[in-house]
């Protein structure tokens, strides 16, 4: 019969009721509240707060709520009080419960001036090093690039007129900034303009922020810029520096290397950016530490106009060390003057001897008939860092690069609001960037927790292959050497006391007949048996479908090439877990 009309009555008292049971296993805050200790919060704030008056909320509720606004999006932080008694994982993660009273949304802006950004970037800091503790941080190659982000301003904001006029109006803005904000003056004004002179326009509610461009048909907008380094192995986030959006790239790469350096405490040894990186300071400033230089030079993307006016290319004269001199190809020779221009020094030929050169119409079209040169005063150490830029290395990791940096900034946009400044102010500004990088570095590491819980499962799983003899063998993945695994492409290596070959040659048919073979097993032997419910038993059927329907994907297709290559897509795919277990980037 059909059942009564479900009513729900408001009630007293709860009894009963276990938001630990109410949370599912696999809910993302259990791998985050598991990764990650907010016990640092308390004592690094405790100088903040007096002795007497009235309590403050829990500071570790506090810094957990700053964290859900950036991990899940959320439009305001009045929204995100309103979802938290919605929620009972939000409860769970904020060690609330039903009855107790949801913070103020106020708390949060107020812990905001109260404690200082610093708070923040220990936050950062802390998920840099729990991430190389899951062994997910190498140290030493890093990538490196800048993305602008739309400051919360209007257009109608933003003045035009004299540079000093314009200066003097930004420092006024600033004090006004300040009276609201209650804050330090030397750390409001923290803003670096890269050796750039003043510009000539500021915005009256964001003075911190500057007018830039992302092209040259994007129209000028006020922003920020953040500048951070990323590691090569999985992708984790170990360095982050907010400056105004008129600040160049190059200006900060000496310090993301740094940074990087202090909160891995490794030793940067190759440095991958694109080309606007690519300067005669940075390349020199690389090879002074050592560090090889995989950005692409700057240099190449300009247009050398010296081949169409039909002259003498820099690359035809020789320097002569000994003399410290160039030697034109009419073997004349061009000397070094006193002039020190930007770094380079200036070497002129004798208008005398060029005036009477057969060679002259090919090597100048100067009227005073002088051919000038230039050298950087570190010219050895910058053509080092240039041969290091051209290599198949440095294009090999420019490409890694794209996907790697890039993707990143794209996370970032896409599940935690980027692009766009939630409050006003550089210093703000510099929080915003700390907390979206503490939140891409948990992401990473819950992930990897994930991973290698379903990489423990697989480790016992044999996989079959056909050696040289065509006579079957099964190699469990315990085998596999972890310090020869191929790293980035998800196969291994056997051990070296083994002369079977690779894993990764393994038939494809095979290891789905094994998959079976071990579903069979967890049915007692009997096909028409149900599967025991465990979570080993639902991957194993999850695996299983996804080959099965995989294989009729490649059968299906005409080109064999396009075949062979889904193959060795999948077989990456199926040892990412083995190379999640030792630690290496391939499952990220």
């Amino acid at each position: 019969m059909m059942g009564r009309i479900q009513e729900s009555e408001p009630k007293l008292f709860h009894y009963g009721i276990n938001l630990e049971k109410r949370v599912r296993a696999n809910n993302p805050l259990r791998a985050i509240k598991k990764a990650m200790d907010f016990g640092f919060v308390r004592p690094r704030v405790a100088g903040c707060y007096g002795r007497d008056g009235h309590e403050s909320e829990d500071p570790i509720v506090i810094m957990k709520l700053t964290l859900l606004l950036f991990l899940d999006d959320v439009a305001s932080e009045r929204e995100l009080m309103r979802i938290v008694p919605e929620r009972l994982d939000y409860l769970w993660f904020l060690d609330l419960d039903l009855d107790d009273q949801v913070p103020h949304h106020s708390v949060l802006s107020k812990a905001r001036a109260l404690w200082g950004g610093e708070v923040y970037e220990e936050l950062f800091v802390e998920t840099v090093k729990r991430c190389m503790e899951a062994g997910l941080v190498d140290g030493q190659k890093i990538h490196m690039d800048g993305s602008l982000i739309d400051a919360n301003v209007s257009k109608e904001s933003i003045k035009s007129g004299p540079p000093v006029l314009i200066e003097a109006l930004r420092k006024v803005y600033q004090q006004q900034e300040r009276k609201f904000d209650e804050s330090d003056p030397e750390d409001s004004d923290g803003r670096n303009w890269g050796g750039k002179p003043a510009v000539a326009t500021v915005s009256r509610t964001d003075p911190d922020a500057a007018v830039a461009r992302k092209t040259a048909t994007d129209p000028p907008r006020a922003r920020y810029k953040n500048h951070r380094a990323v590691d090569d192995q999985c992708g984790v986030i170990s360095a982050v520096v907010t400056t105004a959006g008129d600040v160049m790239e190059n200006h900060k790469l000496m310090a993301l290397v740094e940074q990087h350096e202090k909160n891995t405490a490794e030793t940067v040894t190759t440095v991958v950016a694109d080309a606007q990186y690519g300067t005669n300071e940075n390349f020199a400033a690389c090879q002074q530490r050592h560090i090889r230089s995989h950005m692409k030079d700057l240099r190449s993307t300009f247009r050398n106009d010296a081949a169409k006016r039909g002259i003498f290319k820099a690359s035809d004269f020789r320097y002569d060390e000994q003399s410290d001199s160039y030697v034109c190809p009419a073997g004349e020779r061009l000397y070094k003057t006193k002039t020190i221009d930007r770094g380079f020094q200036i070497f002129r030929s004798d208008p005398k001897t060029c005036n009477t050169c057969a060679l002259r119409t090919k090597c100048m079209k100067s009227k005073t008939h002088t051919r000038t040169l230039k050298r950087h005063v570190k010219h050895d150490a910058i053509e080092r860092a240039r041969a290091e830029s051209h290599s198949g290395w440095g294009r090999r990791d420019r490409i890694r690069r794209k996907h790697l940096m890039e993707g990143s900034f794209a996370d970032a946009a896409n599940h935690h609001g980027f692009k766009r400044a939630r409050w006003r102010g550089l210093d703000r500004q510099r929080i915003q960037d700390w907390l979206i990088a503490a939140c891409q570095n948990i992401r990473i590491l819950s992930r990897y927790e994930r991973r290698r819980s379903a990489a423990a499962m697989l480790v016992a799983l044999p996989v079959p292959y056909q050696t040289t003899s065509e006579s079957l063998r099964t190699v469990t993945r315990s085998q596999m050497h972890p310090g020869k695994l191929i790293r980035g492409r998800g196969c291994g290596t056997l051990d070296p006391s083994n002369t079977a070959p690779p894993i990764r040659r393994m038939r494809f048919g095979r290891f789905i007949n094994v998959v079976e073979q071990q579903l069979l097993a967890r049915r007692g032997g009997c096909a028409h048996q149900p599967f025991p419910e465990c979570a080993q038993t639902g991957r194993l059927v999850t695996l299983l479908a996804s080959l099965q329907m995989a294989a009729k994907r490649t059968d299906r297709m005409k080109s064999i090439r396009s075949a062979a290559r889904h193959k060795r897509w999948l077989r990456a795919i199926i040892n990412r877990p083995v190379c999640a277990l030792h630690g290496t980037r391939a499952f990220c």
